[in-house]
């Protein structure tokens, strides 16, 4: 076939230059989000409960268009493969429009059902909270288009290899919404509107520049204008690769959010412990995380050129990198424990359990996790998305809930059952994941 004559070579300079910027994109995002949360709690317990019961919707949504545009700028990356610039541009410009039109469906629908999530989802919660919900609801809903814009827009750069505009971009938005939230908090005394308005404003911002950034001439990928029509088959594989990535990631995130439930009745010194140890664990895996969406960009690039014997390569090569990194984060927080536990002045048994979450997390983590986590990236880019979907949400819900539920409240083990039960989750995964790489039936699910 003429795919196979077109060479694909990532250097190790290559390698880094797109997973360098993709971990100092994740830690901004976490760092920043570590920052708001202590600006907000300067508002008041009402609006620090307010904000952070909507922000378990949104982070679903965030999660999903992010999800949902590494899925759908696959295709465009399998299209590079091949040297197919001009139908790898018509991909991104079907993926800005399709993920445009989906996200502004979702703004009215979150809109017509805000009374359901307020007063359902949430449950019964103090007036003062409900008032300040609903006011951070109305605010910052409105910004689903542009996140959604600019997820796809990050998506495209990190698949053409250029992760160095995604991070700039990130970096700009979250100082806007930091700097933002610090001049309307500290400086005009405002609620819940100071934490909302700039995180509109942010995205704002960076759906605009992802617009203005990917009509520039010389890109390897390049959206010259937006066009309202649809192409049948671009959408199709867009529904195919990007929208069950998008429903696996919100399966997993709502999963996450039922769990809270069952740590919530295990007592105070259990939920504060959990949320430590979830603080933490994002810190272990933050490379990981990077170099699994490096992995889309590489694998993406060496499926549409039709070498899977270099993709295999490349896939192994970053999984290697993924736990030395890894092994590094997991150390770094382990140096910076005592610090950090300090700083949330907690009880002596929060702080005990905590300690013991963290290092459980850290020691299975260096074992097992990119294989359960980073490694099926490959598969994705490669198409094979629907196999992963049913995997990791099979996985998600009986071992994760059901055995979490299971050793968390019925068979005593508490808060700790619940973190075992989310390391059985990663051994079913990696038992499915990994045969599924060594065999053949995903180099049969390309474009």
């Amino acid at each position: 076939m003429e795919s196979k004559s077109i060479q694909i070579d990532f250097t190790n300079r290559d390698l880094r230059r797109l997973i360098v910027p993709l971990v100092i994109e994740q830690l901004l995002a976490i760092t920043v989000g570590l920052l708001d949360s202590v600006m907000v709690s300067q508002v008041g317990e009402a609006a620090i409960s307010a904000v952070s019961l909507v922000d378990t919707v949104n982070v679903l949504l965030v999660g999903a268009f992010s999800a949902l545009a590494t899925g759908g700028a696959a295709i465009a990356g399998q299209f590079l493969g091949r040297r197919e610039r001009d139908k790898a541009g018509h991909a991104g410009e079907q993926l800005l429009l399709f993920m445009l039109e989906a996200s502004l469906l979702i703004m009215v629908l979150f809109y017509l059902g805000k009374g359901f999530v307020l007063n359902v989802v949430f449950g019964q919660v103090e007036p003062d909270v409900a008032a300040y919900a609903n006011t951070y609801y109305l605010i910052v809903e409105s910004s689903i288009p542009f996140l959604a814009v600019y997820s796809a827009g990050a998506a495209l750069f990190r698949v053409m290899g250029n992760a160095k505009i995604s991070m700039w971009v990130s970096l700009v938005m979250n100082i806007i919404n930091a700097g933002g939230n610090a001049l309307l908090i500290f400086g005009l005394r405002m609620g819940v509107e100071g934490v909302a308005i700039p995180t509109v404003i942010s995205r704002i911002f960076a759906a605009g520049a992802m617009l203005v950034l990917l009509r520039r001439p010389g890109l390897a990928l390049q959206v010259e204008r937006l066009s309202l029509r649809h192409d049948r088959y671009i959408v199709r594989n867009i529904l195919r690769f990007g929208v069950t990535n998008g429903l696996e990631s919100s399966m997993f995130q709502l999963g996450k959010i039922l769990l809270l439930s069952t740590v919530s009745v295990l007592g105070t010194a259990s939920v504060a412990a959990n949320a430590i140890g979830n603080s933490m664990a994002t810190f272990h895996c933050v490379a990981g995380n990077a170099i699994g969406l490096g992995i889309v960009t590489v694998v993406s690039q060496c499926v549409g050129a039709g070498d899977y014997g270099k993709a295999r390569t490349y896939t192994k090569k970053l999984l290697k990198a993924a736990y030395v990194c890894m092994g590094l984060c997991i150390l770094a927080v382990y140096l910076a424990r005592p610090l950090v536990l300090r700083l949330y002045n907690v009880s002596p048994e929060a702080e005990a359990c905590a300690r013991q979450i963290i290092w459980m997390h850290g020691f299975m983590g260096l074992l097992f996790w990119p294989l359960a986590f980073t490694l099926p990236q490959a598969l994705r880019a490669a198409g094979d998305t629907r196999f992963t979907m049913v995997v990791s949400s099979v996985s998600m819900w009986t071992m994760r809930v059901g055995f979490g539920v299971l050793l968390g409240r019925v068979l005593g083990f508490g808060v700790l059952g619940i973190w075992m039960a989310m390391f059985a989750d990663w051994f079913l995964r990696i038992a499915f994941f990994l045969p599924r790489f060594h065999g053949h039936r995903w180099e049969t699910m390309a474009l």
